[in-house]
């Protein structure tokens, strides 16, 4: 087994933003597709402050999302290819859908 390597930011490779958040901390990986495999280009974990620890699984799921593209928006701004978000909260795949709020 081998761990997996980061890599360099290229805006022309697909986006692979993967989050999860507990009830005491958020995680995100950021990775790129390199030949076949992919490999990471950044990660971050924290702790919730004593506010965010009172937040429902839903909200700390959806901060987890926000903090990752605030945090690394010089790399999801600047790319040229669809970036995908991987959660594993079931009830957020509803924001990734489009709406059609009037007829």
């Amino acid at each position: 087994m081998s761990a997996p390597v980061l890599t360099h930011w290229d805006p022309d490779t697909s986006i692979l933003v993967e989050t999860d958040a507990s009830n005491y901390a958020l995680a995100a990986i950021i990775s790129t597709q390199v030949g076949t495999e992919i490999h990471p280009l950044v990660f971050h974990s924290r702790t919730f402050n004593a506010v965010e620890l009172n937040y429902n699984v839903h909200n700390k799921e959806l901060l987890a999302i926000y903090k990752t593209f605030h945090k690394w928006r010089h790399y999801l701004e600047g790319t040229f290819t669809l970036i995908e978000v991987l959660m594993d909260h079931k009830n957020l795949t509803y924001f990734g859908g489009m709406k059609l709020l009037f007829r």
